[in-house]
């Protein structure tokens, strides 16, 4: 439903009719001010002077005449050059606007550019704005959270802002936290690396693994370079997946450009933004991983200590990556 603003504007900029005109340019020739006119029929003064300058005499010199130019623009398109549009387009049904261009410009010497030819197709009624009714709407679906511990992990990495880094760390230095949360029971686990690497990422995992007492079924990324390798010229195994498949770990990795879909660990860390970052500074790798512990207890609302219980084989699994 549209506000009363938004009303009043709809109302405001409607086209007077030929009465409100007529009568309007009548009251003011007989002697009425220019302000009752206006307060009378809710209009402006610019616009009664305009229908004053007009009017001579008769009603129907007050109508409103087409704006539209009588002759065409000297760039606009030439008959000929509509006529090799039509053609090619009835010759090449469902060619698209690049294609018909391209051809226009090898074969005719065609030199508009190609936004001027898209108009002029759209003019002519030969393409159409396409229905995107449905299709522009991201519709969300419901997710399956784990209901058991160790059943997935959501993991990413954050860069520190550098605001929060003091005039004694050098301006080139970069901290990043490792993020992990468990979806069944919300638990988080954080750690800071002054690097963004696989070496990282693995250390990271046997850190958690070590915090919660279990290892995982599943642990869920993105798509970045600590991660995974996104190419196929790379034939080397990453460092994550040798590790997950050595701890019998499925590697999820999430569909490219949709954070939403690690939308607990992203959204964890906006909380950190809001809640630790924005009031602490830090002086080194040392110093944030301090405040950072102390931070995670808090947040957490329990002591840092394990959280389940290693079975004997879990142990030499680790054991071997110690």
């Amino acid at each position: 439903m549209d506000s009363i603003s938004q009303i009043l504007q709809k109302e405001r900029y409607l086209p007077h009719d030929l009465n409100t005109k007529y009568y309007s340019v009548l009251m003011y020739r007989n002697g009425a001010s220019v302000s009752f006119v206006c307060r009378k029929y809710h209009i402006s003064k610019r616009s009664l002077m305009r229908w004053n300058k007009k009017y001579d005499g008769t009603k129907e010199s007050l109508i409103d005449i087409s704006h539209r130019p009588k002759t065409p623009h000297p760039n606009s398109h030439t008959e000929e050059e509509l006529k090799w549009i039509q053609d090619y387009s009835r010759r090449n049904p469902g060619i698209t606007t690049n294609e018909l261009w391209w051809k226009l410009v090898k074969y005719k010497g065609y030199k508009r550019h190609p936004g001027s030819l898209y108009r002029v197709l759209k003019r002519l009624g030969i393409i159409s704005k396409p229905d995107i009714r449905g299709t522009s709407k991201y519709v969300s679906k419901h997710y399956d959270t784990p209901k058991y511990l160790g059943e997935k992990w959501q993991i990413d990495v954050k860069c520190v802002p550098t605001k929060c880094l003091t005039s004694a760390i050098p301006n080139d230095t970069k901290f990043y936290q490792y993020t992990c949360i468990d979806e069944a029971s919300r638990q988080r686990y954080l750690f800071w690396y002054d690097e963004q690497s696989p070496y990282a990422t693995c250390n990271f995992i046997i850190r958690c693994i070590q915090y919660y007492g279990y290892i995982p079924h599943e642990i869920q990324t993105d798509n970045g370079q600590e991660f995974t390798w996104n190419t196929e010229k790379i034939k080397v195994i990453h460092p994550m997946d040798d590790l997950c498949n050595k701890l019998d770990i499925i590697h999820h990795k999430i569909r490219p450009r949709t954070p939403r879909h690690n939308g607990k660990v992203e959204r964890s860390h906006r909380s950190d933004n809001e809640r630790f970052y924005s009031h602490h500074s830090f002086y080194s790798l040392e110093d944030l991983r301090v405040q950072g512990v102390a931070y995670l207890k808090r947040s957490n609302n329990i002591p840092m200590k394990v959280l389940g219980f290693l079975s004997p084989n879990e142990k030499r699994k680790l054991l071997s990556f110690a």
